[in-house]
């Protein structure tokens, strides 16, 4: 119903269709079945930050920064200030008074940070004339800073002060944060050069690890404490027929780790069009899936009871849920199932894939559970606001709060009991 009224959507540029994915109307473990449309963006809108348990910030190429409610749908304020694309944005408390108050951090192509009050909607602070735009934005609340990163990185305090600042760097780098009474010095401590190509996503997994993917498929899992690898593997697939410049291009494509996000204990990669859960305690992957979208997965998102979502270029958003006792799975590089077996120093694959998988002990299925059609262009990220809702946001220009239906019934029907009470219609 949904795709008949909102219109069919395409996967954008070369992909594989996998008619073994399609779900179907009938999907009785997805709650979503209830969505609001929010309109007010003017172009692709590509992050989302929640600023408390009811308000939430949207921001894209519009320049436009609009504060939201979950559970309306109103958009409280437009936020105005950039005059081109919005490049970063986090949340962030400032002092008011004697009291902390939630704010925003954005940052834009126009080479300009800003800090804005969701509850006036004013923007608070300004930093204009920057060298560069600012691609990524970190607050450290145990040092009372910020930082920003884009061809150099910046720390500024709470006042919007330049504390101090680095040179750019081509690889990944670790950067320690020196305090000496009110003067504070960023120092490079190591280049984490181990990585053949760009680093496209770097992720925290707990206190003492953490990982960073690139372009051509390679995982690394790095120790926190001294910088050491702790695993490695270089994510290959079998070979296709030809070596066209098409075909190299579309392989090197379906490779590439584009997001991971982990909650401790396990990792979820994105590789290509396809997902991979690894269990960090066991040091194994635990389920994986070649073909998960019709395009590549741009966002995941680890949830309880063994179940993940994810969104993609094709248009979807789709629920996962992990099952004992999988099917046959699909053909990978056997050092694909080594990927936390090697510890303390790198191990390449260089040699030619496997075309079997070997028998592999805790290997559970990825099963797709829900499949929520709503966006006609790429979608960007969602955020969840548990039994709230679950907002999206896509290069359609639109956002889309999915509601669990049942509950909304639920709450409508008790809002008529109790109106009918007040009126004492009962």
């Amino acid at each position: 119903m949904l795709r008949w009224i909102l219109g069919g959507r395409e996967a954008q540029g070369t992909v594989q269709k996998s008619a073994a994915l399609f779900i179907g109307e009938e999907q009785p473990k997805n709650c979503f079945t209830e969505m609001q449309v929010l309109k007010g963006h003017f172009d692709i809108v590509r992050f989302l930050v929640q600023i408390d348990d009811l308000r939430f910030a949207s921001a894209g190429d519009d320049g436009l920064v609009l504060i939201w409610n979950v559970e309306t749908g109103d958009c409280l304020f437009e936020l105005r200030g950039h005059t081109q694309q919005i490049t970063a944005m986090t949340s962030y408390s400032f002092i008011r008074g004697r009291n902390a108050h939630a704010a925003l951090l954005t940052a834009s192509s126009d080479r300009t940070l800003s800090l804005w009050d969701p509850d006036s909607g004013n923007r608070v602070q300004n930093i204009s004339d920057l060298q560069s735009s600012v691609k990524c934005l970190l607050v450290l609340d145990c040092l009372d800073v910020w930082l920003s990163g884009g061809n150099e990185l910046c720390v500024w305090n709470r006042d919007f002060e330049l504390q101090c600042k680095t040179v750019h760097h081509s690889d990944a780098v670790i950067f320690k944060l020196s305090l000496s009474g009110s003067d504070i010095a960023v120092m490079a401590m190591r280049h984490l050069a181990d990585h053949q190509d760009t680093i496209h996503s770097l992720i925290s997994i707990n206190d003492g690890l953490f990982a960073s993917g690139s372009h051509i498929g390679e995982l690394i899992i790095w120790d926190s404490v001294d910088w050491t690898i702790q695993a490695y593997e270089h994510i290959l697939w079998e070979e296709p027929a030809g070596n066209s410049q098409s075909e190299v291009k579309l392989k090197q494509i379906e490779r590439s780790i584009q997001h991971m996000s982990s909650d401790g204990e396990y990792i979820v990669a994105a590789v290509g069009s396809g997902l991979y859960v690894f269990n960090v305690l066991m040091k194994s992957v635990m389920a994986y899936r070649k073909i998960a979208h019709d395009s590549s997965v741009l966002h995941t998102m680890l949830q309880e009871d063994g179940r993940l979502m994810s969104c993609s270029e094709d248009g979807s958003v789709r629920m996962w849920e992990l099952q004992d006792l999988p099917l046959p799975a699909e053909a990978a590089s056997s050092g694909f199932f080594g990927m936390f077996g090697t510890f303390g120093r790198s191990s390449k694959q260089t040699g030619p894939p496997a075309k079997k998988i070997p028998e592999v002990p805790g290997l559970c299925s990825l099963e797709l559970m829900g499949d929520l059609i709503g966006h006609s262009g790429a979608v960007q990220m969602f955020l969840s606001f548990k039994e709230k809702g679950l907002v999206t946001c896509s290069s359609d220009h639109l956002l889309i709060i999915w509601k669990d239906g049942e509950l909304q019934s639920q709450l409508r029907s008790l809002a008529v009991f109790q109106k009918l009470e007040e009126n004492q219609e009962l």
